[in-house]
């Protein structure tokens, strides 16, 4: 077909087409580790990366291979490469960019893992991370310097659901001549397209909402497959002779599809990160009906979200959704068919209150997870966020009064209902 398919197509059908060998229409788990070679030859041609095809499960699934084609598709990448873990995807996507005495730029507003591993995990690689607050863009153009290779940020920072004005972020990545990379796991490429609006790359965390169910765990990066990596001579893995990979030059030899072969030759190969073709199909089977989640996923949050402000024992609630929010003129540029389902709020009565809040709760699971099709809740600060200071905190939207929603497809009425009685006694 030479016309270009819609979303809903795209998230069923990219990546799947009948098993050659059965016909099977569903992709099939290849649970193997090795590949026959037809020949020598033909072995050669795969290890020189002049003909793609299966080596060995740590590199290269079909299982897994269908997966990351049919994200790279909804993203409106050039290529991906899947992984064991959204933490896996976050240091696949900074592998190929980074050397020793590196550093990133990274928004404050991140998930509490995240400022971990870039504020202290990755100085063992010898990188380093400058975290600088994203709406003010003046300094975060201050803090690049001659060793930066990366800006870093989230479409909607999780735990507050903020919105990144990625395009003005875009801008200025273009400006100082470095790749934009964009966490896309909280708004997912169905409610914001960051290659769109001027990312280089995009990760997500597979195993929130793209599988959408709580089963598996998993990651992925999409490349654009836009950004001249041989322009600036700061990205040598890519631009120059790779020794990790008998000399090829990644961006020479593959163009726009340097980032994705050198992820998956070497990144893979050496990291090991690898994600398992079982796990690759729950997510597989998720996508398929990822827009009609998002749709009923985002309507509740609204809802919900609604209800919340206007309760007396609410002192704010962070949804970008609403009106009163600060980021609500960014939904049109940046999210336009939502402000996703993530967001906290303000329990008066502070930490106590918010700790009976979540133990009176009967409809809201309490796990440190988001994106299930169950509505979830935990709170932050004592939890995925207990490693940052309290400064950090704050700056993340994780303050101790403060609790975290994920906003799931039940009815939102049974939703309010059951904030509302444990509210009662969190608050009495």
């Amino acid at each position: 077909m030479s016309k270009t398919l819609g979303f809903d197509t795209l998230q069923i059908h990219a990546g799947s087409k009948p098993d050659p060998a059965t016909g099977a229409r569903q992709v099939p788990i290849y649970q193997t580790t090795a590949y026959v070679f037809r020949d020598a030859d033909h072995a050669a041609a795969l290890f020189n990366l002049q003909e793609v095809g299966y080596i060995y499960s740590r590199l290269t699934n079909p299982t897994v291979s269908a997966l990351a084609e049919r994200v790279a598709a909804l993203e409106g990448g050039a290529g991906a490469v899947c992984c064991s873990s959204g933490h896996a995807a976050q240091i696949m996507a900074l592998f190929p960019l980074m050397q020793p005495g590196c550093n990133v730029i990274a928004s404050t507003r991140l998930y509490g893992g995240t400022v971990q591993q870039f504020g202290n995990t990755i100085r063992k690689f010898g990188w380093s991370a400058k975290f600088v607050d994203f709406d003010d863009l003046a300094a975060v153009e201050a803090a690049v310097d001659e060793n930066t290779r990366a800006i870093f940020c989230e479409s909607i920072a999780n735990p507050g659901g903020y919105i990144t004005d990625i395009p003005a972020v875009a801008k200025l990545a273009d400006k100082v001549g470095l790749p934009l990379i964009v966490d896309n796991t909280s708004a997912t490429p169905y409610l914001c397209r960051p290659i769109e609006l001027g990312a280089t790359l995009v990760v997500h965390s597979t195993t929130k909402y793209l599988t959408g169910n709580g089963t598996v765990t998993g990651g992925c990066v999409v490349d654009s497959g836009k950004f001249d990596w041989s322009a600036s001579g700061k990205f040598p893995s890519l631009s120059e002779p790779e020794p990790a990979y008998h000399g090829l030059n990644f961006h020479g030899a593959l163009g726009g599809m340097a980032f994705t072969f050198h992820s998956i030759a070497i990144g893979l190969r050496d990291l090991g990160m690898t994600m398992n073709p079982q796990g690759a199909h729950y997510t597989l089977m998720g996508i398929e009906t990822l827009s009609l989640r998002m749709d009923r996923h985002v309507a509740n949050a609204q809802k919900v979200a609604a209800w919340l402000e206007k309760d007396p024992r609410v002192d704010y609630v962070t949804y970008a959704g609403l009106p009163s929010s600060p980021y609500y003129g960014r939904i049109k540029s940046v999210c336009p068919k939502g402000a996703g389902a993530l967001f906290t709020f303000a329990v008066k009565g502070g930490y106590d209150a918010c700790v009976k809040l979540v133990d009176s709760l009967e409809l809201f699971s309490h796990v440190a997870n988001l994106g299930d099709t169950r509505s979830l809740i935990i709170h932050s600060a004592s939890t995925t966020h207990r490693q940052l200071s309290e400064e950090q905190q704050k700056a993340a939207g994780a303050s101790p009064n403060v609790v975290r929603l994920s906003i799931g497809i039940e009815d939102a009425d049974d939703l309010i209902a059951d904030l509302d009685q444990a509210l009662a006694k969190a608050t009495a």
